[in-house]
């Protein structure tokens, strides 16, 4: 009697198996990419300063520590754009911000001429859009 030997399980799916193993490979390294993309923009954003301007400010507010409550910190996704080079660049940014009572948005625009922000709009506004809370000071700018 002749003994036959059985193929191996990847001889018999290699048809399969290679063209699936491709795509997910792909597939993974587009996630990937596209994950440490965002995350890399959102910690640029978070650490310019505009950025950390109006968060301090809102932090050392005392009407807006009563209104969202304390440990305010960022929530979820930001949306605008944020350009700048040298000493020269504009932000605009709409910031989701919760605290431990409440939930808003902190909205900053403006530009940087020869390494000084000015602010147009620098305000935390509550997601029922029933507080407005103005975050700029007197002259509404920063040398940085």
């Amino acid at each position: 009697m002749e003994e036959r030997r059985q193929k191996s399980w990847f001889s018999r799916n290699w048809p399969w198996v290679v063209p699936l193993g491709g795509c997910l490979t792909m597939i993974i390294i587009i996630i990937v990419f596209a994950g440490s993309l965002i995350f890399g923009i959102s910690t640029a954003i978070e650490n310019s300063t505009p950025f950390d301007d109006a968060l301090s400010r809102a932090k050392d507010n005392p009407a807006i520590i009563e209104y969202f409550g304390d440990d305010l910190k960022t929530n979820g996704i930001f949306q605008g754009s944020f350009n700048f080079k040298n000493d020269e660049g504009d932000v605009n940014l709409s910031v989701p911000i919760k605290g431990t009572k409440r939930s808003g948005r902190m909205e900053v625009k403006g530009t940087k001429t020869d390494g000084v922000w000015q602010y147009e709009i620098l305000q935390l506004i509550a997601d029922d859009d029933s507080e407005i809370f103005d975050l700029s000071d007197s002259n509404n700018e920063l040398a940085r």
